[in-house]
């Protein structure tokens, strides 16, 4: 009965991660850019109480007894599904319509997002909020000319301007990195993430539209992945789980009680 119990608070536990993912998830439901994550279960050991038998010339074989001993974490996963567009009428909004992310530097540092809210620094480079510069197909920092009149965003990443002159004018390209496992990336905070050893970087300067990478489209934002009908569902669901849990604990607490009152 003991075991019970303890199976109970590891699934207790469990169930409370799984709130603390989903809690997350809701709170960053119109966070721009956003992966939604999930988490899985595994089973643990079990203690075998009788192995298995094979069958032999006077009976057939048997099966192993085995009492299991709760659950454990099995894995918390980042889903790096397509979030919906957002048209935001604002020129430095982009949005990556397929694979592949935005790459940032700053201090030698290399980051990673989905969130295309960017902006022009006094040195009209174009940063993210934190002021990490967006990085071009050459590896440097796309910076505006002084004296443009006016620039646009290609899908192919290409950042074009009117001159002063009034002629037209490319001045940089957009690179998307691009990463055979996506979800092996870690959050890094303000929807940053950074490479790891099982995120399998491809390319860090690839071309949008070259190689899978997707498209640049401006003017649009992408919005978080998170379903909330989905994530509300999953809500229950672990309430329900965490209310079962703890009854298992009542009933060993009881069974428990009984014992003790056999000798009074």
């Amino acid at each position: 009965m003991l075991r019970s119990m303890y199976a109970g608070i590891s699934g207790m536990k469990n169930f409370q991660t799984k709130l603390d993912v989903i809690g997350n998830n809701i709170a960053n439901v119109n966070t721009s850019g956003f992966k939604k994550g999930r988490i899985t279960f595994q089973d643990m050991m079990s203690q075998t109480v009788s192995g298995a038998q094979g069958p032999t010339e006077n009976r057939g074989g048997v099966n192993p007894s085995q009492v299991g001993l709760g659950s454990q974490l099995g894995s918390i996963d980042n889903v790096h599904t397509q979030g919906f567009r957002q048209t935001t009428n604002r020129p430095l909004d982009f949005a990556i319509e397929g694979d592949g992310m935005f790459v940032l530097k700053s201090d030698g540092s290399s980051y990673y997002t989905r969130a295309g809210n960017f902006y022009l620094d006094e040195d009209r480079n174009i940063v993210n909020p934190e002021g990490h510069y967006l990085i071009g197909v050459d590896g440097g920092e796309i910076t505006l000319p002084e004296g443009y009149k006016s620039f646009s965003i290609q899908s192919n990443g290409t950042v074009s301007i009117v001159n002063k002159e009034g002629n037209p004018e490319d001045v940089g390209q957009i690179a998307l990195a691009m990463f055979s496992n996506a979800s092996g990336l870690e959050k890094a905070g303000s929807n940053l993430y950074l490479d790891s050893n099982n995120a399998g970087l491809i390319n860090e300067l690839e071309m949008p539209q070259v190689n899978g990478a997707g498209a640049i489209v401006s003017n649009s934002l992408e919005m978080s992945n998170v379903d909330l009908a989905e994530e509300f569902t999953e809500m229950i669901t672990a309430q329900r789980g965490f209310q079962a849990n703890t009854r298992i604990i009542t009933t060993s607490d009881e069974i428990l009680q009984e014992l003790v009152n056999l000798k009074r």
